[in-house]
């Protein structure tokens, strides 16, 4: 719902009247046309490339280029590395052993001492793998060979697989897989936190956009300002001259040039200000961009558009704002705390079972070959494992369920702080709306009493002091028209960012995170 086209017309021109203070009247009620040049910084004080840019644009190039941003957009990949840490816990896990050995001894043998020697080598290798059912599964081999200086050499092989099973605590698949969900959770989490940093950033660079555009309207009405003043005072010393009025008009009107010239310096100090930090957000390529002067391509007007009820603004927020998705899927992790805390609830009971095979002979391949015998070990049981009283983990399943009505509390709390964000925005935007209207009446209401005071003084009813009073009304009434004007663009923006629709009414489209 943003504006179809911003348009270029600022303010009416007031009707001319026949003296140099109704020349400056006119020249103020008539801003400058979106492709006229404006008043800014000296050129000789800017010598990089001119950045033509229009608020669309501007957008664009900070979600592309800002280094805030930048920063912001690592955390996801950061958090999603843990996603790896916790799948790896069902990963196969392989082992291998290589051993040798040598001893002399000696040994008592017959009431006498005898020299031993002995050698040994072996090797053995193995595969375990823990399964979401909470199911164990490990296979291993190993051959080992003695040659001793007393006994013949002998070589040993075995093979065995085991099974354990879970049948209490760490049987629930949901729980043994609890963490993995979590980290997809909190990966969702980081990429909801950049988009609302991405949204407050675009928030950013509208509101320094129109910031910038507003400066150098205050620059154009103080230097044509300035220039009408200093007319008037030619005019007025010329009268002076020729008897019409008396010197001691002279003041008042000398009055307005210091005046004007203060307005013009902090105008051009706010545009110099709001270039930088506009220069700063997009961060645009190419060098050094502190020297380039900027060029807006779209101006303030008043936005062509009607709000839709606040319930309709209100509903969007409580839908999209990344603040409180976040929120919700703070709840989902306290959930799944519950899960993996309910189950250390359980006392442990593994059931297990496992079968090998070994042989025996003088030589490696002969002990291989003699696994392939009748021969086999099988053993299988139970083992069972409680902490008596089991006070740590009936802490920490109290713990998660205070964390999860803590989560649920907060989340209340945030539904409502949005609802009151929009509706505060809501209601800004209507009062922007109607000081625009306000401020114009009043720009309309001074400029008819200044043409007053130019006539009366033409004749010699007034003085040039009211006549100066009158223009310096008619000049802040003009700043505020303006002030209101870029106000309302801000409430707009501010009350999109709210509920969190700015990006889509200016046509920018961002993937939403995977479902967790």
């Amino acid at each position: 719902m943003w504006p179809r086209a911003l348009t270029r017309r600022m303010l009416g021109p007031f009707a001319m009247a026949g003296i140099a203070a109704c020349c400056w009247l006119a020249c103020l009620a008539s801003a400058p046309a979106a492709d006229a040049p404006v008043a800014g910084p000296p050129p000789a004080a800017l010598e990089g490339p001119a950045l033509e840019v229009s608020l669309r644009e501007a957008v664009l190039t900070a979600l592309e280029n800002n280094r805030s941003l930048a920063v912001e957009r690592l955390g996801p990949d950061i958090t999603r590395t843990q996603e790896d840490v916790e799948k790896a816990v069902f990963d196969p896990v392989v082992g291998a052993e290589v051993s040798a050995s040598r001893e002399r001894s000696e040994s008592p043998s017959g009431g006498h001492f005898r020299d031993v020697r002995e050698r040994q080598v072996g090797a053995s290798a193995s595969v375990r793998r823990a399964l979401e059912t909470g199911t164990t599964v490990a296979a291993s081999a190993d051959v080992s060979g003695v040659d001793s200086s007393y006994s013949d050499r002998m070589v040993r092989a075995g093979v065995e697989v085991s099974v354990t099973q879970a049948l209490l605590q760490g049987r629930s698949m949901e729980a043994n897989t609890a963490r993995i969900r979590q980290a997809r959770i909190s990966t969702a989490m980081s990429e909801y936190e950049v988009r609302g940093v991405i949204e407050a950033l675009a928030a950013n660079v509208e509101d320094t956009y129109w910031e910038f555009a507003l400066a150098e309207r205050r620059i154009a009405i103080f230097t044509e300002s300035l220039n009408v003043a200093e007319q008037y005072l030619r005019d007025t010393r010329e009268r002076i001259a020729a008897g019409a009025v008396a010197e001691i008009e002279l003041a008042a009107a000398e009055a307005e040039i210091p005046l004007r010239r203060q307005g013009l310096i902090n105008a051009r100090g706010a545009l110099e200000i709001n270039r930088l930090r506009l220069l700063s957000l997009l961060n645009p390529p190419g060098g050094n961009p502190w020297d380039r002067p900027v060029v807006l391509r779209d101006q303030p007007a008043v936005p062509e558009l009607r709000l839709d009820p606040v319930a309709g603004h209100v509903a969007v927020a409580l839908a999209r704002r990344p603040d409180l998705l976040q929120a919700r899927l703070q709840t989902d992790l306290q959930e799944l705390q519950i899960v993996q805390t309910r189950d250390g609830l359980l006392p442990r009971l593994d059931a297990f079972i496992a079968l090998g095979k070994t042989g025996y002979a003088r030589s490696f391949l002969g002990a291989v070959g003699d696994v392939d015998k009748d021969t086999y070990a099988v053993s299988g049981g139970l083992t069972y494992e409680y902490a008596v009283g089991n006070r740590a983990a009936q802490a920490r399943h109290r713990q998660a369920r205070i964390g999860l009505d803590q989560a649920e509390a907060a989340l209340a709390n945030l539904s409502q702080l949005v609802e009151l964000d929009v509706r505060t925005a809501y209601v800004d935007v209507n009062r922007a709306a109607e000081q625009v209207t306000a401020s114009a009446a009043t720009s309309r209401l001074r400029g008819e009493t200044l043409r007053a005071e130019a006539e009366k003084a033409k004749v010699g009813k007034s003085t040039s002091f009211l006549v100066a009073q009158a223009q310096r009304d008619l000049l802040a009434s003009q700043i505020v028209e303006v002030e209101a004007m870029v106000g309302l663009l801000h409430s707009f923006t501010s009350l999109y960012r709210l509920e969190s629709s700015l990006l889509d009414r200016r046509g920018i489209q961002l993937d939403a995170p995977p479902a967790p």
